[in-house]
C-alpha cells in the first residue's frame, strides 16, 4: 500500500516549540509504523519560509527574509536529526522545485477558469506606506470577540477572516488605523468546487468528527472567492498576467508543498520528473495530514478545493489528524513572553528519545492537554525507568547471572506462563488497532500494559527461586520474559527508535530493529539459544531535586541553546532577555 504522510510545515521565523514539534513527531511515529508493516511510505514536510510572519521577523532583525530563513532552515534540519525524525524529505518553500511547481499548478487552475482578477479594497498603512497583508492587520474577531485576531484567521475560534471583517482594525507594525485603498488581486473561486467538496466531506468515513463536522458546516454556509495573490514582495512571484510585485498567498503556496516535496524527493532518489504522479494520482494511495486544529480549514477545505479545481484526478486527503492545543503549565506557548520550551532547549534538559515519549504521552487527542514538569518527571521516572527499563534490566541481569546470557529453551511451561504470553500478544493487537485509528497516545498505553504485565509476572514467578527448585520451569519463565522484551522493543520502535534498537541489540539480535519486517516476526516468539550482548540500564531517572531546580535547569538549557543558535536568532533572543 502507498502512503503519503505529511505534517504542517513549521514557520521559519524561529525554532519550533514543543507544540509545533508534536505534529512532526506524530507524523514520524505513524510513518515509522506504516513502514514497519511493509508499506511504501513517503513522509514529507518542510520549512514554511514565505508570508507575513517571516517578513515581520526579518523586519525586526533588519535583514532580508531569505537570510533569516536560510539560517533557521539549516538549524531546524540539524535539530530534527537529533530528534530522530525519519523524513523522506524535509524540504523548504524556497526550493526551486517547489516554486516552479506552485506556479505551474496555479496557472493550470487559472487556465481552467477557477482563478480570476478582481479589484478590492485593502488596508493601507499611511505610516508604513504599504498595503497591509492579512496578518499585518489585527483587531477584534466579529465571531468570538477575541481582540488579537488577524486579518486572515482568528487564532482563538479558527474562523477564516478578511481584514474588513475585523472590528477596530490596526496595523500590527505601528498600531495606526489603516485606510482602505483599491488594488487588483487574483482570486480562486471556491464556489465552483463547493458541491464536489461537500460530497467528498460527507462521504469520507475516515475523517474525524471534529474535522468533518466543522468543515461541512463551513462549506454549507457558502464558499466565497478567496484572494490568492498578495501585495508583498516576499514569496513566490505571481505567475498571473499583470501582477508585478505580487506574490502567492502563503497558505496556497505551503499546501501545495506536500505535492512538490513528493516530486522533489523522488527526483533526489533518481526517479523521473513525473514519478510523483504515481502516488498523487493513484486512487489506492492514502494521504494523511498531522495538524493542529487551527489548520483544519486549510487542509479540509482549501487543499482539497485546489486539488479538485486542477481537474487532474489527484487523491484527496484520506485522513486529517487534528490535535487540540498543547499548553505549557496552563498557559499558551509564547515566544515573546518566554512561556514554553523550544526544541533546542528541550534537548539540553533531557535526551531527545525521552521527549518523544513524553510528548506522545501528553498528546492532546481528545481535548487540550497540559505539559507540566511534574508530569514530565512522573513519565520519565515511573513509566520509562520503573515500568519499562527496570523490567528489561532485571530480566537481562538474571539471564546473565543464571543462564550465561543465553535465552533458554522453554522446556517446561505452566498455565500462568502460557496465559501471560497470550495476554502479551493481545496487547499487540490493541496497540495495532490504536495506531490504525491514529490514536498514538492510546498505543503507548498498550506498551506500558505489556511492561507492567512483565513486571508482575516476574515478581509472581520469582525465577531466581525456581532456578534452585525446578531449573526447567525457570527456563520457561525466562523465555517468556525475554519474549515480552522482544515485543516491547518492537512496539517502542515508532516512538523511541534509538532506544528500541538498543534493547533489540542487547537482546542478542544482529540486525538493526529498523530492518525488521513486522509481518515476519511480530507474532513469533523470541529465538531460544540467542546470546545477549553487553547489557546496561536502558533509562536513567531524573534526580530527586529536579523539580526544585527546574528554573535553574531551564535557564542553563536556554543559555546553552542560545550559544549554538544561528547569529540572527541568537541576537533577537539576547535582545529579549
Amino acid at each position: 500500500m502507498k502512503y503519503i504522510v505529511a505534517s504542517a510545515w513549521p514557520y521559519s521565523d524561529f525554532i519550533p516549540h514543543l507544540g509545533t514539534v508534536l505534529h512532526l513527531l506524530s507524523a514520524d511515529v505513524y510513518a515509522r509504523y506504516l513502514k514497519a508493516l511493509g508499506n511504501d511510505v513517503i513522509f514529507v514536510t518542510g520549512s514554511d519560509e514565505h508570508g507575513t510572519p517571516i517578513e515581520l521577523e526579518a523586519r525586526k532583525r533588519k535583514v532580508k527574509p531569505k537570510e533569516l530563513t536560510d539560517q533557521v532552515h539549516e538549524y531546524m534540519v540539524n535539530l530534527f536529526k537529533e530528534f530522530n525524525f525519519d523524513f523522506s524529505l524535509f524540504s523548504r518553500t524556497e526550493s526551486e522545485v517547489h516554486k516552479e511547481f506552485v506556479k505551474e499548478f496555479l496557472m493550470k487552475i487559472y487556465e481552467k477558469g477557477y482563478i480570476f482578477p478582481m479589484e478590492e479594497e485593502l488596508p493601507y498603512c499611511l505610516n508604513d506606506k504599504m498595503f497591509l497583508p492579512d496578518r499585518y492587520v489585527v483587531g477584534t474577531c466579529p465571531y468570538c470577540g477575541f481582540d488579537q485576531a488577524h486579518g486572515d484567521q482568528c487564532d482563538k475560534c479558527g474562523r477564516l477572516l478578511s481584514p474588513k471583517d475585523l472590528i477596530n482594525p490596526r496595523c500590527s507594525l505601528c498600531g495606526s488605523t489603516p485606510v482602505w485603498m483599491r488594488t487588483k488581486n487574483y482570486f480562486i473561486d471556491l464556489s465552483k468546487v463547493q458541491e464536489k467538496l461537500l460530497n467528498w466531506l460527507i462521504n469520507n468515513s475516515e475523517l474525524d468528527d471534529n474535522v468533518k463536522n466543522y468543515s461541512i458546516s463551513w462549506v454549507k454556509h457558502g464558499l466565497k472567492p478567496r484572494s490568492i495573490t498578495r501585495d508583498i514582495s516576499w514569496g513566490i512571484e505571481s505567475p498571473f498576467p499583470d501582477t508585478q510585485n505580487k506574490t502567492i498567498y502563503v497558505w496556497f503556496d505551503a499546501l501545495l508543498g506536500y505535492l512538490s516535496a513528493t516530486k522533489e524527493y523522488l527526483m533526489k532518489i533518481g526517479k523521473e520528473n513525473d514519478a510523483w504522479k504515481e502516488y498523487w494520482q493513484d486512487k489506492e494511495t492514502k494521504s494523511i495530514y498531522f495538524i493542529g486544529k487551527d489548520n483544519i480549514p486549510f487542509h479540509a477545505i482549501v487543499l482539497p478545493a485546489m486539488l479538485i479545481a486542477s481537474e487532474e484526478d489527484y487523491i484527496l486527503p484520506w485522513k486529517i489528524n487534528s490535535t487540540e492545543y498543547l499548553m505549557y503549565e496552563g498557559q499558551k506557548f509564547s515566544k515573546s513572553r518566554k512561556i514554553g520550551i523550544w526544541l533546542d532547549e528541550a534537548i539540553n534538559i533531557a535526551p531527545a528519545e525521552y521527549w518523544r515519549w513524553v510528548l506522545i504521552r501528553t498528546r492532546p487527542e481528545g481535548g487540550d492537554s497540559n505539559f507540566t514538569w511534574k508530569e514530565f518527571v512522573k513519565i520519565v521516572n515511573n513509566e520509562l525507568n520503573d515500568d519499562i527499563g527496570n523490567f528489561i534490566y532485571r530480566v537481562f541481569s538474571l539471564l546473565k547471572s543464571r543462564f550465561n546470557g543465553v535465552i533458554p529453551e522453554p522446556e517446561k511451561l505452566e498455565g500462568i506462563d502460557i496465559e501471560t504470553n497470550k495476554i502479551a500478544y493481545s496487547y499487540i493487537n490493541e496497540y495495532k488497532q490504536s495506531l490504525d485509528e491514529v490514536r498514538l497516545k492510546k498505543a503507548t498505553d498498550s506498551i506500558l500494559s505489556i511492561a507492567r504485565l512483565g513486571n508482575k509476572y516476574l515478581n509472581d514467578r520469582a525465577p531466581w527461586e525456581l532456578y534452585r527448585k525446578d531449573i526447567k520451569l525457570a527456563k520457561g519463565v525466562m523465555n517468556v520474559s525475554a519474549n515480552i522484551i522482544k515485543n516491547i522493543s518492537l512496539l517502542l520502535y515508532p516512538f523511541m527508535p534509538s532506544t528500541s534498537n538498543i534493547i533489540w541489540k542487547q537482546l542478542g539480535y544482529s540486525t538493526n530493529i529498523y530492518e525488521v519486517k513486522w509481518n515476519e516476526i511480530l507474532y513469533n516468539d523470541v529465538e531460544f539459544g540467542m546470546k545477549l550482548n553487553e547489557i546496561e540500564p536502558i533509562f536513567k531517572k531524573l534526580p530527586d531535586d529536579f523539580l526544585d531546580n527546574i528554573d535553574n535547569i531551564i535557564k542553563k538549557a536556554r543559555e546553552e541553546a542560545n550559544s549554538k543558535r544561528p547569529h540572527l536568532l541568537k541576537e533577537i533572543n539576547i535582545a529579549k532577555s
